[in-house]
């Protein structure tokens, strides 16, 4: 099985079944083969994301944001990945982002949802001694 086309279905078949690691797989190598191509790559991040493959995701997340950066989903995708690796200061300038590209007030909702675990992170570290 070598279309990417083909490729594409099957992993999103599995994707579909609720087996996104062995989507990732096939997604993976359509992303080979055509390594521009946004469905793909999404489907790709999409994979890896639901398999708690976050530093994949992220990775696949930024090569779209190079190919598309005014794109609203990819950048709200990249947010919700950062957030789940508790990467709250660096995820919140995605989901703004995201929030401001596509005007959708769940997103709104995710951007409320970051910047209340980013401001304790924030007091913790002023309220930290310093170090010696």
């Amino acid at each position: 099985m070598t279309d990417v086309l083909e490729l594409l279905a099957k992993g999103r078949e599995f994707r579909a079944a609720g087996d996104p690691s062995s989507a990732a797989r096939y997604l993976a190598e359509a992303a080979e083969q055509a390594p521009q191509d946004r469905t793909v790559l999404t489907e790709l991040a999409l994979a890896h994301f639901q398999s708690a493959a976050l530093g994949k995701a992220e990775g696949v997340l930024n090569a779209l944001v190079d190919l598309d950066p005014s794109d609203g989903y990819t950048r709200l995708l990249l947010g919700r990945t950062l957030s789940r690796q508790s990467r709250h200061a660096e995820a919140l300038p995605q989901l703004r982002l995201a929030a401001a590209l596509t005007r959708d007030p769940e997103v709104e909702t995710e951007v409320a949802r970051v910047q209340a675990r980013v401001a304790p992170e924030v007091r913790t570290e002023r309220e930290a001694p310093p170090s010696p």
